[in-house]
């Protein structure tokens, strides 16, 4: 039987607030335990919860960006369960009436067409505290810290058919909030996880599977391992005349498996109801136009914008644009030198992001500046070197060893473009090789790349590339 996969993510980004949703406590990342958790958060009886006004901006700011919309109107509820780590007993969450409704994002399926995305809703939440388990012996310790930490939690409409394509939609969203600059986006630091929802169905039928939650998935690697292992599961179990039930796993990532948790729990398990302690959320249109005035140029605009001003290809504009800060190198970089955009656009997706790849640096961190990688491009494009004496000049750059003029100055690597100079070299070249010359004089044209780089190498790879093409050739065919 051929299955078809049906999924839904739910995201959830920690927003960027120096202090939680309902309360002053600090969101720094990293405190000792218990030491940001102040008496709100800790749920004591008497304190009330107090909104702060920039979450609802910060979410607002990503309801635009989605196509979304803010609603006028949202309220504030009471999600009722108890876990140690939860100290009122209840979550304040949104629930019937969330600030944010049917949005959408585009991703590319696995053949490379746009699909559309829909995006259910995204709603505001405080975070649960964290529970710890190793190193305490038989006892297990609790962390408040996270208590009221603000989140965006991100639905996304059952519109994914493969693992690849939730990879895909989280990845988008991840950019999408760091534009913004509404979340850091940091996953190790669990700013940035998910949730996902996974069933399969025969193909062709219209109705949805049983399907499974697997919770806090905080990888995009984690994402899409998980979902395949969970089709598998799914598949198997089905077709060994099983069936599936619905429940919430975790992931396994030693093990690369899912294990069951607990059985999955349906709205009214929760006990919905409004928050008496909080006043339902009031935007005006004035206001969400004025957050839209606010709006940043986002991934998409920004990669066509590159495609069609900069003359970039395809792979590279969705490259350079998945990291707004990476956007922004690039074009400092472009507007410094006098080289075609392209030319810029190989050196930072090519040597810089290989180079900060390989020190786990972020682009912010990058040893040379936008400026000095321009000065290097414009000394390829006015033919002083050569791209295969750039990458020396590169390196010794990326070792503070100076700017691309000061290197090649010092290590006398300016390209010989004398042409009866290469001559001398072309020259010596074809006397000491009179067996590949008769072989290429009987028709082995691609011996040139043979002669070609006997003269590099006796040039110490400064000559013109083109220039010793051109004279070779007319040597060798006189």
């Amino acid at each position: 039987m051929t299955w078809e996969v049906v999924i839904g993510l739910e995201v959830h980004a920690q927003l960027a607030t120096r202090s939680k949703i309902f309360s002053g406590a600090s969101t720094a990342y990293g405190a000792e335990p218990n030491t940001q958790a102040c008496l709100v958060d800790l749920g004591y009886p008497g304190v009330l919860p107090v909104l702060n006004e920039e979450v609802v901006h910060m979410a607002a700011m990503f309801g635009l960006a989605v196509n979304a919309t803010v609603a006028p109107r949202s309220v504030f509820a009471r999600k009722n369960y108890f876990y140690p780590d939860l100290p009122k007993g209840y979550q304040i969450s949104q629930y019937e009436l969330p600030i944010v409704e049917h949005g959408e994002l585009f991703i590319e399926d696995g053949e490379g067409n746009e699909k559309r995305i829909g995006i259910t809703r995204a709603h505001l939440e405080e975070d649960a505290g964290k529970s710890i388990h190793e190193g305490l012996d038989r006892s297990s310790g609790i962390d408040l810290n996270r208590a009221g930490t603000p989140l965006l939690e991100i639905v996304s409409e059952p519109d994914l058919r493969s693992a690849a394509e939730a990879v895909a939609y989280m990845r988008k969203i991840h950019t999408i909030v760091r534009y913004l600059g509404i979340s850091d986006g940091n996953m190790q630091e669990g700013s940035f996880r998910c949730d996902a929802n996974v069933s399969v169905r025969p193909q062709g039928q219209q109705q949805f599977g049983t399907r499974t939650e697997i919770k806090n998935l905080n990888s995009f690697r984690f994402v899409e391992r998980a979902i395949n292992f969970e089709i598998e599961r799914q598949i198997d179990l089905i077709e060994d005349g099983g069936a599936v039930v619905q429940e919430t796993r975790l992931y396994d990532s030693a093990r690369d498996e899912t294990r069951s948790m607990r059985s999955k729990e349906e709205a009214n398990d929760y006990r919905y109801f409004p928050d008496p302690d909080l006043l339902p959320v009031e935007i005006s249109h004035e206001y969400i136009e004025a957050v839209r005035e606010q709006l940043p140029e986002l991934p998409d605009a920004k990669r066509h914008r590159f495609i069609d001003d900069y003359g970039l290809k395809a792979d590279d504009a969705l490259q350079l644009t998945m990291s707004r800060p990476v956007a922004d190198y690039f074009e400092a970089a472009v507007g410094a030198t006098g080289a075609k955009p392209q030319l810029v656009a190989n050196w930072v997706v090519g040597d810089l992001s290989g180079a900060l790849n390989k020190d786990g640096l972020d682009i912010g961190e990058s040893r040379i500046t936008a400026r000095d990688l321009a000065g290097l491009v414009t000394r390829i494009h006015d033919h002083t070197i050569s791209g295969k004496i750039a990458k020396q000049v590169f390196e010794a750059m990326w070792s503070g060893e100076g700017t691309a003029d000061e290197i090649i100055e010092a290590q006398g690597l300016r390209q010989i473009t004398d042409s009866s100079a290469i001559e001398v070299v072309v020259d010596k070249v074809i006397a000491a090789n009179p067996g590949q010359v008769a072989e290429y004089k009987a028709g082995k044209d691609k011996l040139i790349g043979f002669f070609v780089g006997q003269v590099m190498k006796e040039t110490k790879g400064q000559a013109n590339p083109g220039q010793v093409n051109r004279i070779l050739k007319d040597k060798l065919s006189g």
